[in-house]
């Protein structure tokens, strides 16, 4: 597929055919703001709902205060929550001088259909902890001096926690809200299958193409703003090696 158009995403999605993505990850405007693109979308869940497969997750990145509203909206939909993920960024922003000074944004996974039949990957990390153990033998006393000791065995993967700190992508990015592609992948394996599809109708500087590409699976989105598709063009062809025609 690997196909980015451009336009409301509730009308290009409109000709898209129905049931053909395993999984969405997107990140819409959160309208928290006053800026001119910060402006809330409606109406866009029951077209990505159509175009997913009936057995199907849907990831959204967001302020509480976005998230918050759209409970209702994906049960109407069919979907119901699954868990959430929180990304604690190295600096936040605050739009009061009285409140705690934010520092993270959540990404909720929904899904549709039997949890049996969703596609889930658990993901790894290879941080756990080292553990010291006791062998289970013969006392010192005995005169087996050596098999009375402690030992340490080493770490091995533990399922990947739910608070995940990142960079985030100030100074770097292209796109005013753009996510680090770290954010972006484990979220992308857990929830679409190798060579699988993957839908973002909020498609920005091309973040979720790029993290798909890199993980062999396909991606199909949305754009409002054409000004982005030289940037989606220039990230999509690094990460093919490609150059510029």
């Amino acid at each position: 597929m690997n196909l980015i158009q451009f336009g409301d995403c509730r009308d290009v999605m409109f000709d898209w055919p129905e049931g053909m993505a395993d999984a969405c990850i997107t990140d819409p405007p959160y309208g928290d703001t006053s800026l001119d693109w910060d402006r809330r979308v409606e109406g866009w869940i029951p077209h990505v709902a159509r175009v997913l497969k009936p057995a199907a997750s849907i990831w959204v990145f967001g302020s509480l205060r976005f998230l918050a509203p759209l409970f209702p909206q994906m049960l109407a939909a069919g979907f119901r929550y699954s868990q959430d993920i929180v990304w604690e960024k190295q600096n936040g922003t605050g739009f009061h001088n009285d409140r705690f000074r934010r520092v993270h944004e959540h990404a909720v996974m929904f899904y549709r259909g039997t949890w049996a039949d969703v596609y889930h990957a658990t993901q790894y990390t290879l941080d756990a902890t080292a553990k010291t153990v006791r062998r289970k033998t013969r006392p010192t006393h005995t005169g087996h001096i050596e098999a009375g000791h402690y030992v340490s065995e080493d770490g091995g993967p533990r399922i990947m926690r739910s608070v995940l700190r990142i960079r985030n992508e100030h100074g770097r990015a292209v796109h005013p809200t753009q996510k680090p592609e770290e954010l972006v992948a484990p979220l992308l394996l857990y929830s679409v299958p190798p060579n699988g599809l993957v839908l973002d109708p909020f498609m920005g500087s091309g973040t979720t193409a790029a993290v798909a590409l890199q993980h062999g699976r396909q991606y199909l989105g949305c754009e409002l703003n054409p000004e982005y598709k030289p940037l989606q063009d220039e990230r999509i062809r690094a990460v093919r090696k490609e150059t510029p025609a």
